[in-house]
């Protein structure tokens, strides 16, 4: 028997600290929270094979200024048993003084980068040695000091190949190229396949030797759209191949090459993992002599950016701390260093730093919010709480209205809008907050909606759960939420066809989805939980789980092309690329977590925070 007891405090006013302002923290009435769990001791926290055996209860205490004595009532909780922070306190050391970059380091920097800079003016647009130069540096994390640069050499290599015969038989050489241009923006046909297949449509077998060839098709073909039967193809052909010859390569540098596009294709990754598991590749790689200096630059880029990214974990580690949110939502998931993670997986820069500091304040806020209604609040609760949010857009005056037990997260809710109202004022975007609350009131009737379904014992259909569960991954909040933090100059225009939900958005939403419920719903269907995909598509097609997986691939395969589909389309020239980025790389995101990842936070997820966060390439 384990028995836990915790104060919460209502959360009065605290406008001030949700942002690390010095406002008075006034508290009003006090609520004590005591959690008893029962269940065996083996199950200690973190170890979700014995939740079956969990059962849970809290009682509620409240203590009201208007009455001296107290009234106890027991509540009936769907408590998850999150355990606490793997990190703690660790990033309170990353002092401003610590994570400096020196001034010898930022001349070196600067040198290197003039010289990477030259480089890529010099060569010739149309050699290969352009196109493989322009995806080193991609890969290396570092193109983004070369925008415009390679956006120039990129538009030229596009104007030649429109103009040339195609008259190109190097199977590495023309898969790259596509790649290249697809990668930003410039639809290149897949017809440039064809003379690498025989009559009967299929990939000559001479092209089982070309092990490079085949490399840059496997990951061109993840570009494709629908209807491009041939990259389907190319797909399985390379695919078969790879697995196959990848583990017999004496090459030991190709071979490192095979076994990491197979576990994860360029375009499904994370710009940032991608540069910092090509960095040891690329080192390892001969061709890299003649280029030591590219090398050393995106190293020291890396562990510059690196020292960036900890700062802000320091700072962000002692808001937290000072709110001491951990105590007051016992039930939610700790998860500010994951939540961090999550924000430098949408933008990385440095020059995005106050964005993603005040995307990870919001993303810690949602994850209590989320638990709210997931793993706390009963659903008689739970009406108000909406209504609150969804007409008041989260404002002071609704929160009477309130049950006593949910205030305190109503409260950080209201706090951490008024905070963005008070920034977006500042700088003379308040037009931006608009989209953010109605993105927020959206996620919250979708929480609601799913808190309806299980309070009737409703498993809907594949189709109304999708519908509704492209929302409460958060990922149109976040998408939308993201951009308006973003510095640049955004058109009204941009934010409207966001809250739209266009076609690339919703993909990215149903791939995080589908995966999390693929790798997640075990551990939630231990507890009283709504049916996932899983669920939802056995009930619906009386299928087994395993055919649930099956449509659930065959769905996240889709969306890939759904998204191509749409960063190709030219109707979206108004848009700007960096905003359809930020898209695919929520989607993306889904892919770094294995299984229970958030949940639990222990990992090889937190592996690779390590390497983010904590490891700096040696130079």
């Amino acid at each position: 028997m384990v028995t836990s007891s915790i104060s919460c405090c209502h959360l009065g006013n605290i406008q001030s600290m949700v942002w690390g302002c010095s406002h008075n923290f006034l508290p009003n009435n006090n609520t004590k929270l005591t959690l008893k769990h029962t269940y065996s001791y083996a199950s200690s926290i973190g170890r979700q094979k014995n939740m079956s055996h969990l059962k849970m209860r809290a009682a509620m205490v409240d203590n009201t200024s208007s009455s001296s004595s107290s009234t106890t009532t027991n509540t009936e909780r769907p408590l998850a048993n999150f355990h606490s922070s793997v990190w703690g306190d660790y990033f309170l050391s990353y002092t401003p003084q610590l994570t400096e970059i020196s001034s010898q380091e930022k001349v070196e920097f600067e040198e290197l980068k003039e010289k990477v800079r030259q480089m890529l003016v010099e060569i010739p647009d149309n050699s290969i040695q352009k196109l493989e130069l322009i995806d080193t540096i991609q890969r290396l994390g570092v193109a983004y000091h070369f925008k415009n640069d390679i956006k120039t050499s990129i538009r030229n290599i596009s104007h030649a190949s429109q103009q040339s015969e195609n008259e190109d038989d190097n199977l590495y050489a023309v898969a790259l190229r596509f790649r290249l241009l697809r990668q930003q923006r410039h639809h290149m046909s897949y017809d440039v396949f064809k003379k690498f297949t025989n009559k009967d449509g299929k990939f000559k077998e001479t092209l089982t030797k070309d092990i490079q060839g085949l490399l840059s098709l496997y990951e061109a073909a993840h570009l494709r759209v629908h209807g491009e039967e041939i990259l389907e193809q190319a797909l399985s052909f390379t695919l078969t191949n790879l697995e196959s010859m990848g583990p017999k390569l004496s090459n030991s540098s190709l071979k490192a090459q095979v076994s990491a596009a197979l576990s994860q294709p360029i375009h499904t990754n994370l710009p940032r993992m991608t540069a910092r598991n090509y960095i040891s590749m690329y080192e390892n790689n001969e061709s890299h002599n003649n280029l030591d200096f590219l090398l050393k630059f995106a190293k020291l880029d890396f562990n510059i950016v690196q020292k960036v990214h900890q700062r802000e974990l320091g700072e962000l580690t002692r808001w937290w701390k000072d709110l001491n949110f951990a105590k007051k939502f016992p039930y939610a998931r700790d998860r500010l260093v994951e939540c961090h993670f999550y924000t430098v997986g949408i933008y990385f820069e440095p020059q995005y730093s106050r964005a993603r500091e005040m995307m990870t304040k919001l993303l810690t806020i949602y994850t209590v919010i989320d638990d709210t209604y997931d793993a706390y609040a009963t659903y008689d609760e739970l009406v108000p709480f909406t209504d609150a949010i969804d007409k008041c857009g989260c404002d002071i005056s609704a929160i009477s209205s309130v049950p006593p037990s949910l205030k305190p997260a109503y409260q950080a809710l209201v706090d951490l809008y008024a905070q963005i109202e008070e920034k977006f004022i500042r700088e003379g975007k308040l037009d931006r907050l608009c989209y953010a609350k109605y993105e927020m009131k959206k996620l919250a009737r979708a929480f609601f909606k799913e808190a309806e379904w299980l309070n009737a014992g409703y498993i809907p259909k594949c189709d109304e759960y999708m519908k509704n569960a492209n929302i409460t991954t958060t990922c149109m909040m976040v998408a939308t939420t993201s951009l308006s933090f973003m510095e640049e100059s955004i058109a009204k225009e941009t934010f409207e066809w966001m809250i739209d939900e266009p076609l690339i958005l919703r993909a990215s939403s149903a791939i995080n989805r589908l995966k999390g419920d693929c790798i997640g719903h075990n551990l939630e269907q231990q507890r009283k939980h709504i049916a996932s995909f899983i669920e939802c598509y056995v009930k619906e097609y009386g299928g087994s789980k395993q055919d649930a997986y099956a449509e659930a691939q065959k769905k996240i395969t889709n969306a890939w092309k759904d998204m191509n589909k749409d960063f190709l389309c030219s109707t979206h020239n108004e848009v700007p690329t960096f905003v359809l980025e930020l898209v695919i790389n929520i989607a993306r995101l889904a892919y770094i977590f294995e299984e229970n990842d958030f949940a639990s936070a222990q990992s090889e997820f937190k592996d690779k925070i390590t390497m983010l966060f904590v490891e700096p390439v040696n130079l």
